[in-house]
């Protein structure tokens, strides 16, 4: 054997060997390393195991029934149907722990106030706990905590429970001061929406109607009280007759659950869910939709001329299954709709006309919701929003909000089913017509008119003369001509012969609990169960989602505001001053009496 060959077997020998040693130590270095990066990434995730979040909403003022906006009014917490959907969203989602829901003065009816309550509840039964966050709180604020499982109130705070009540003021003896008269007439004898302005005091028949609404909404409110917090009906009686308490009092009554701060509450959380505060984390603004705000530079530019002509991209067209939401809320009026800087909306016919059009000839829409809140106005448009109601061959449902009442019960009427909640203003059949007459105040102020006319009843629509018996005759005549067709058809709808359906006309107002037995609407529901039934009606298959289409269909910043009567969803006066509202009411009146006849409730109700 050759030394050469020899070595070269030697050094290949120590070379294997090396090689050998060298993946031992690697893969010794990389078992001893990989426990340690192991532990790491497991202390890593419990890290994030323990650490919990908790969504915080918060509600205040009052909530649109309108569609959200897009473009530059785009919001998402200021409307019923947004803040139900963050609230869905919220039971759906794996990340949340809890919710806190931050009450200061809702501003919301009845109606409303039970489509949040189901929504709260809704959340519950995710196995996601509720907490109520209060601090002076009123019946409206109360009832919505109630629905959620745990109540907190600051030791300063107050709650006032103080039972039902209602205000209805005349104005026949400033009217008389003033040389204003109210040539007014009804037909119905429970119609009281002229009474305000032709007596100084209740009838008879409008007392006993608002005795009988008022004492269902008392029943309503302890029953709901008296089930959610666990007390027996006659201690909430009690309590609801005492009316003021401090939290102390609130708490020792069981009305809430515990007297704390809101900087405290995370040490609730901590104690229900088992982990220490710090290891909490409270999120604000959940499920807000985020409004571009950010116009910097050139394309900051583009992007802002794009918001105020086209609005967003979001509502685009798609090929998906729809259901359509037709809002009609406000005063009903022939023409186009609009809503008023002081924050009132009013439903023209033309625009709703066109809405529920839309939605017909969309052929990715099988069934439509009509979301009512109105107290009624012209009978006219009433009528033609009816009858596109009636001509439309897919299921329409009809969901009622806080009021749907006289004009806004016909539009409803017509649908093949109705929703309403335990809290609606709804009925109201009965027709009211007249006009108001100037000539006494005009005479004070030294104007004089003089009149030439030509024609027997020529002064039908003068406002510086009332009427006469001839004028009076005719008028009385078309009114009780339409208070027929409203009848008919009501009954029609409702499949009721004419005389079971007149003890429940007449102009008599109705809760939805009312109404519900007495067969005026047919099902108990929020907005969300009269979509599930729109999808029922359709056809869908039980876990078939629907996309949902809002009408009508809100417009860019621009056409909003040059449009000249298009609805501006979302956008309102949050809180409107007493006299703001005494504005849009003369507004609305003189926009009314336009008209000859009128489908309207006594024209605001505010029950507290």
């Amino acid at each position: 054997m050759s030394v050469q060959p020899a070595i070269r077997h030697a050094v290949t020998t120590l070379l294997i060997f090396c090689l050998a040693l060298s993946v031992v130590s690697t893969a010794t270095a990389q078992q001893e390393k990989a426990p340690a990066a192991k532990k790491q990434e497991t202390a890593k995730e419990e890290a994030k195991k323990e650490r919990l979040l908790v969504a915080r909403l918060t509600l205040k003022g009052t909530l649109s029934e309108m569609a959200e906006s897009s473009g530059l009014f785009a919001t998402s917490d200021t409307s019923l149907l947004g803040l139900v959907n963050r609230f869905d969203q919220a039971a759906k989602d794996e990340k949340l722990a809890g919710l806190i829901l931050k009450i200061r003065g809702a501003a919301i009816g009845r109606a409303q106030s039970e489509d949040v309550r189901l929504a709260i509840k809704r959340t519950r039964a995710s196995g996601r706990k509720v907490y109520a966050d209060l601090q002076s709180a009123g019946t409206q604020d109360y009832l919505l905590a109630c629905a959620c499982d745990h109540i907190i109130m600051p030791e300063s705070g107050t709650l006032m429970i103080p039972g039902v009540r209602a205000e209805i003021t005349f104005y026949k003896t400033l009217f008389d001061v003033a040389g204003v008269q109210a040539d007014m007439m009804q037909v119905g004898s429970h119609k009281g929406t002229a009474e305000p302005y032709t007596r100084s005091s209740m009838s008879d028949e409008f007392r006993e109607q608002y005795e009988q609404l008022l004492t269902d909404f008392y029943d309503q409110l302890i029953e709901t009280i008296a089930q959610d917090r666990k007390l027996p009906l006659e201690t909430v009686k009690k309590l609801v007759d005492q009316g003021l308490f401090s939290a102390k009092q609130a708490l020792d009554a069981g009305l809430i659950d515990e007297i704390a701060y809101g900087d405290q509450i995370k040490e609730r959380l901590s104690q229900d869910l088992k982990t220490e505060a710090a290891q909490i984390d409270v999120m604000n603004g959940y499920a807000i939709k985020k409004v571009e705000n950010d116009f910097s530079g050139l394309m900051g530019m583009v992007k802002l001329f794009d918001l105020l002509l086209n609005g967003d991209d979001e509502t685009k067209a798609s090929k998906n299954k729809k259901v359509a939401v037709i809002y009609a809320v406000g005063s009903i009026v022939t023409g186009e709709s609009a809503l008023s800087l002081f924050g009132g909306a009013t439903v023209g016919s033309d625009t709703l006309i066109r809405a529920l059009k839309q939605a017909d000839d969309d052929k990715t829409v099988k069934a439509i919701v009509l979301r009512v809140d109105s107290p009624g106005g012209s009978a006219l448009a009433s009528d033609l929003i009816w009858r596109e109601v009636q001509r439309i061959k897919k299921p329409v449902i009809a969901s009622m909000g806080d009021i749907a009442a006289s004009g806004g019960y016909y539009i409803s009427m017509g649908c093949d089913q109705i929703y309403a909640q335990p809290g609606t203003l709804t009925g109201s059949i009965g027709v009211v017509g007249g006009k108001i007459s100037f000539s006494g105040l005009f005479e004070r102020f030294g104007v004089k008119t003089e009149i030439i006319s030509k024609g027997k009843n020529s002064g039908l629509l003068s406002t510086t003369t009332s009427m006469s018996d001839s004028e009076r005759k005719v008028w009385k005549a078309n009114m009780e001509s339409i208070y027929h067709q409203f009848v008919s058809k009501a009954a029609a709808g409702r499949n009721l012969t004419l005389k079971q359906l007149e003890p429940l006309a007449s102009g008599r107002v109705w809760t939805g609990r009312q109404a519900k037995k007495s067969g005026l609407v047919d099902e108990l529901g929020t907005l969300q169960a009269a979509i599930e039934a729109a999808k029922k009606a359709a056809k869908f298959k039980p876990d078939e989602k629907a996309e949902l289409l809002l009408l009508p269909e809100s417009q860019s910043f621009l056409d909003q505001l040059l449009g000249g009567g298009s609805v501006v969803p979302g956008f309102q006066v949050k809180t409107p001053h007493p006299w703001l509202r005494t504005a849009e009411d003369i507004k609305t009146i003189q926009q009314l009496f336009a008209e000859p006849t009128l489908f309207m409730l006594p024209y605001r109700i505010e029950i507290r």
